[in-house]
């Protein structure tokens, strides 16, 4: 909250990467919520244009928008973050929510063909938006970009090492990226910030109504990951800055 007691999101413009999904959904009703500009990208069309329709309706008067982006393509992923600082005037966020998992039942039994697509989902996605996005982050008094990682990076199992390793490795990066606006900040410390959202798995209504007796132990909400998200801007970027923030009990 500022001085005023508004969230900072309030007249923030916020980038949210991998839009579509159950996470991408709530994460842009609670930013609309919070009085921010939204700026959704997906690969996947019309959900992409689904989840935006239902962030609007569910809170009239929010600018909610939705553009198609290839994030494998550093060019495209470039001219949409040119396009929405030109277009808004700023740009004070990146959230990135690209997933996807791949698996086996054994470490002998993994296929190499699970780390071609994972390294880009997870690891390439991640590169290139953070490439697009870091100078208008910098340019920003709050500018925050977030990464949502897995428990998994930290304690790999037998038979998720590429999910695992893709994972680590975009949590590598986005240190780096967080080094980076730490030394940009010199003494007066970083105004940007990046940091790490850490979930054992996510779980929302669907699934559940899939899977009546499950109980997702340890599993995050889409709805508190939302939560979480948009709390990071009321924190200061130094405190914010570099961190594994966890929503699930470290390994």
């Amino acid at each position: 909250m500022n001085e005023n007691g508004n969230s900072r999101l309030e007249g923030a413009v916020v980038a949210v990467a991998g839009a579509a999904g159950p996470a991408g959904r709530a994460t842009l009703l609670r930013l609309a919520e919070a009085g921010a500009t939204v700026v959704a990208s997906d690969a996947d069309a019309g959900r992409l244009a689904e989840a935006v329709d239902a962030a609007r309706y569910a809170h009239g008067g929010a600018t909610v928008t939705g553009d198609t982006v290839d994030l494998l393509d550093l060019h495209a992923t470039r001219e949409w973050a040119d396009k929405t600082e030109k277009e808004f005037g700023r740009i004070d966020g990146l959230v990135h929510l690209v997933g996807g998992w791949r698996g086996s039942a054994t470490f002998a039994e993994t296929n190499l063909a699970d780390w071609q697509l994972l390294e880009k989902l997870l690891i390439r996605t991640v590169q290139h938006t953070s490439l697009a996005f870091h100078d208008g982050l910098l340019r920003s008094d709050r500018g925050r970009f977030l990464l949502i990682s897995a428990a998994g990076a930290s304690q790999p199992t037998a038979g998720n090492a590429a999910y695992a390793a893709s994972k680590a490795a975009a949590e590598a990066w986005t240190l780096a990226l967080a080094d980076a606006f730490r030394k940009a900040g010199g003494e007066e410390g970083p105004k940007a910030a990046a940091a790490i959202l850490v979930v054992k798995a996510l779980v929302h209504d669907a699934m559940r109504a899939e899977r009546p007796n499950a109980k997702f132990a340890g599993f995050t909400d889409v709805t508190e990951l939302a939560e979480a998200i948009a709390g990071v801007w009321d924190r200061p970027a130094r405190e914010a800055n570099g961190q594994r923030l966890w929503l699930t009990p470290k390994p």
